[in-house]
Protein backbone atom coordinates (compact mmCIF):
# COMPACT_ATOMS: atom_id res chain seq x y z
CA UNK A 1 0.00 0.00 0.00
CA UNK A 2 1.29 3.36 -1.37
CA UNK A 3 1.35 6.04 1.50
CA UNK A 4 0.55 9.42 0.53
CA UNK A 5 2.93 12.25 1.93
CA UNK A 6 -0.19 14.81 2.38
CA UNK A 7 -1.57 12.19 4.60
CA UNK A 8 1.29 11.42 6.83
CA UNK A 9 2.06 13.19 9.77
CA UNK A 10 5.13 14.81 10.41
CA UNK A 11 7.67 13.33 12.92
CA UNK A 12 8.10 16.89 14.08
CA UNK A 13 4.84 17.55 15.07
CA UNK A 14 3.83 18.35 18.29
CA UNK A 15 1.74 15.16 19.83
CA UNK A 16 -1.55 17.96 20.09
CA UNK A 17 -1.74 18.83 17.11
CA UNK A 18 -1.20 15.24 16.09
CA UNK A 19 -3.55 14.04 17.83
CA UNK A 20 -5.98 16.69 16.16
CA UNK A 21 -5.67 15.89 12.96
CA UNK A 22 -5.54 12.21 13.43
CA UNK A 23 -9.14 12.66 14.49
CA UNK A 24 -10.32 14.51 11.96
CA UNK A 25 -9.69 17.65 13.66
CA UNK A 26 -12.88 16.69 15.44
CA UNK A 27 -15.14 20.08 16.78
CA UNK A 28 -14.36 21.94 19.74
CA UNK A 29 -17.08 23.01 22.12
CA UNK A 30 -15.84 26.22 23.15
CA UNK A 31 -19.20 27.41 25.59
CA UNK A 32 -22.55 25.86 25.39
CA UNK A 33 -23.56 27.61 22.45
CA UNK A 34 -20.45 27.76 20.46
CA UNK A 35 -18.37 24.69 18.51
CA UNK A 36 -15.27 25.33 16.60
CA UNK A 37 -14.05 22.96 13.66
CA UNK A 38 -12.54 22.43 10.44
CA UNK A 39 -14.49 22.48 7.57
CA UNK A 40 -15.33 18.72 6.76
CA UNK A 41 -17.21 18.55 10.65
CA UNK A 42 -19.99 20.46 8.51
CA UNK A 43 -20.85 17.71 6.18
CA UNK A 44 -21.66 15.21 8.98
CA UNK A 45 -25.41 16.03 9.45
CA UNK A 46 -25.78 13.82 12.34
CA UNK A 47 -22.80 15.55 14.21
CA UNK A 48 -24.56 18.70 13.64
CA UNK A 49 -27.81 17.49 15.11
CA UNK A 50 -26.22 15.43 18.20
CA UNK A 51 -24.65 19.14 19.26
CA UNK A 52 -27.69 20.70 18.81
CA UNK A 53 -26.10 23.16 16.11
CA UNK A 54 -28.64 25.41 14.19
CA UNK A 55 -26.51 27.64 12.83
CA UNK A 56 -23.45 26.83 10.83
CA UNK A 57 -20.42 30.01 10.33
CA UNK A 58 -18.67 29.10 6.73
CA UNK A 59 -15.07 31.35 7.24
CA UNK A 60 -13.70 30.00 3.86
CA UNK A 61 -14.07 31.03 0.04
CA UNK A 62 -13.03 27.94 -0.96
CA UNK A 63 -15.50 25.95 0.41
CA UNK A 64 -19.31 25.18 0.20
CA UNK A 65 -22.32 25.69 2.48
CA UNK A 66 -23.88 21.79 3.08
CA UNK A 67 -27.00 23.63 3.17
CA UNK A 68 -28.85 20.88 5.80
CA UNK A 69 -32.77 21.16 6.90
CA UNK A 70 -33.14 23.60 9.67
CA UNK A 71 -29.75 24.56 9.73
CA UNK A 72 -28.91 28.54 9.22
CA UNK A 73 -25.93 29.21 6.82
CA UNK A 74 -23.47 32.47 7.39
CA UNK A 75 -20.82 32.91 4.44
CA UNK A 76 -17.70 34.79 5.67
CA UNK A 77 -15.52 34.93 2.21
CA UNK A 78 -12.41 35.64 2.82
CA UNK A 79 -9.49 33.58 2.42
CA UNK A 80 -6.47 32.76 4.96
CA UNK A 81 -4.28 35.86 3.61
CA UNK A 82 -2.82 38.13 6.79
CA UNK A 83 -4.34 41.07 4.24
CA UNK A 84 -8.04 39.53 4.52
CA UNK A 85 -10.51 42.25 6.54
CA UNK A 86 -11.86 39.71 9.31
CA UNK A 87 -12.44 42.41 11.10
CA UNK A 88 -15.46 43.78 9.34
CA UNK A 89 -17.21 40.46 10.48
CA UNK A 90 -16.07 40.70 13.89
CA UNK A 91 -19.18 42.20 14.94
CA UNK A 92 -21.63 40.72 13.30
CA UNK A 93 -20.58 36.97 13.78
CA UNK A 94 -20.23 38.05 17.55
CA UNK A 95 -23.83 39.25 17.44
CA UNK A 96 -24.96 35.97 15.37
CA UNK A 97 -23.44 33.95 18.39
CA UNK A 98 -25.09 35.52 21.26
CA UNK A 99 -28.31 36.14 19.16
CA UNK A 100 -28.72 31.70 18.25
CA UNK A 101 -27.16 31.02 21.92
CA UNK A 102 -30.52 33.16 23.29
CA UNK A 103 -32.64 31.07 21.31
CA UNK A 104 -31.30 27.93 23.20
CA UNK A 105 -29.26 27.49 19.51
CA UNK A 106 -25.86 26.58 19.15
CA UNK A 107 -23.02 27.58 16.20
CA UNK A 108 -20.39 26.19 14.47
CA UNK A 109 -17.78 28.38 13.21
CA UNK A 110 -15.95 26.61 11.17
CA UNK A 111 -13.07 27.56 8.08
CA UNK A 112 -10.95 24.92 6.02
CA UNK A 113 -8.65 23.79 8.97
CA UNK A 114 -10.19 25.14 11.93
CA UNK A 115 -7.20 27.28 13.10
CA UNK A 116 -6.67 30.89 12.01
CA UNK A 117 -10.43 32.20 10.31
CA UNK A 118 -12.94 30.54 12.29
CA UNK A 119 -10.34 30.61 15.25
CA UNK A 120 -10.43 34.35 15.22
CA UNK A 121 -13.97 35.01 14.88
CA UNK A 122 -14.72 33.02 18.02
CA UNK A 123 -11.58 35.16 19.48
CA UNK A 124 -13.62 37.90 18.83
CA UNK A 125 -17.03 36.73 20.15
CA UNK A 126 -15.77 35.82 23.66
CA UNK A 127 -14.19 39.01 24.04
CA UNK A 128 -17.40 41.24 23.25
CA UNK A 129 -19.55 38.59 24.95
CA UNK A 130 -17.86 37.18 27.70
CA UNK A 131 -15.86 40.35 28.23
CA UNK A 132 -12.68 38.46 28.35
CA UNK A 133 -9.40 39.88 27.18
CA UNK A 134 -7.94 39.11 23.86
CA UNK A 135 -5.31 36.90 25.87
CA UNK A 136 -7.61 34.91 27.75
CA UNK A 137 -9.46 34.52 25.12
CA UNK A 138 -6.61 33.13 23.14
CA UNK A 139 -5.91 30.66 26.27
CA UNK A 140 -9.66 29.51 26.54
CA UNK A 141 -9.98 28.75 22.84
CA UNK A 142 -6.81 26.91 22.60
CA UNK A 143 -7.08 24.90 25.83
CA UNK A 144 -10.45 23.49 23.92
CA UNK A 145 -8.57 23.28 20.29
CA UNK A 146 -5.28 23.41 20.85
CA UNK A 147 -4.17 24.28 17.09
CA UNK A 148 -5.26 27.06 16.67
CA UNK A 149 -3.08 29.67 15.35
CA UNK A 150 -4.43 32.69 13.74
CA UNK A 151 -2.07 34.14 10.62
CA UNK A 152 -0.28 37.80 11.73
CA UNK A 153 -2.90 39.99 9.82
CA UNK A 154 -5.47 38.45 11.71
CA UNK A 155 -3.34 39.01 15.39
CA UNK A 156 -3.50 42.82 14.58
CA UNK A 157 -6.88 42.84 13.76
CA UNK A 158 -8.11 41.19 16.95
CA UNK A 159 -5.22 43.79 18.48
CA UNK A 160 -7.07 46.71 17.36
CA UNK A 161 -10.75 45.11 18.22
CA UNK A 162 -9.50 44.56 21.63
CA UNK A 163 -8.48 47.98 22.25
CA UNK A 164 -11.68 49.10 20.48
CA UNK A 165 -13.44 47.01 23.17
CA UNK A 166 -11.59 47.85 26.04
CA UNK A 167 -9.56 51.08 25.67
CA UNK A 168 -6.14 48.65 25.69
CA UNK A 169 -4.27 45.55 24.95
CA UNK A 170 -2.85 42.11 26.37
CA UNK A 171 -1.38 41.35 23.70
CA UNK A 172 1.23 42.88 21.62
CA UNK A 173 3.22 41.73 18.61
CA UNK A 174 6.75 41.36 18.90
CA UNK A 175 10.24 40.78 16.72
CA UNK A 176 11.65 37.58 17.11
CA UNK A 177 13.99 35.64 15.12
CA UNK A 178 11.12 34.60 13.02
CA UNK A 179 9.90 37.18 12.00
CA UNK A 180 6.81 39.14 14.35
CA UNK A 181 4.64 37.07 15.89
CA UNK A 182 1.94 37.81 19.02
CA UNK A 183 3.81 37.71 22.97
CA UNK A 184 1.40 34.77 23.62
CA UNK A 185 3.33 32.69 21.32
CA UNK A 186 6.39 33.58 23.33
CA UNK A 187 6.58 31.32 25.60
CA UNK A 188 6.48 27.96 22.78
CA UNK A 189 8.95 29.78 20.69
CA UNK A 190 11.64 29.81 23.54
CA UNK A 191 10.58 26.23 24.32
CA UNK A 192 11.09 25.24 20.78
CA UNK A 193 13.81 27.31 19.78
CA UNK A 194 17.47 25.77 20.00
CA UNK A 195 19.01 27.86 22.96
CA UNK A 196 21.94 29.44 20.97
CA UNK A 197 19.04 31.62 19.23
CA UNK A 198 17.19 32.88 22.48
Amino acid sequence: MVSHPSNRVPDTMPKCIEAVLAHGGGIAQITPNLFLSRGNVASNRSLLLSKGITCVVNATIELPNFNWPHVEYVKVPLADMPHSPLSLYFDSIADKIHSVGRKRGAVLVHCAAGVSRSASLCLAYLMKYHRVSLAEAHAWVKSRRPVIRPNGGFWRQLIDYERKLFGRNSVKMVQTPYGVIPDVYEWERRNLAPYWVL
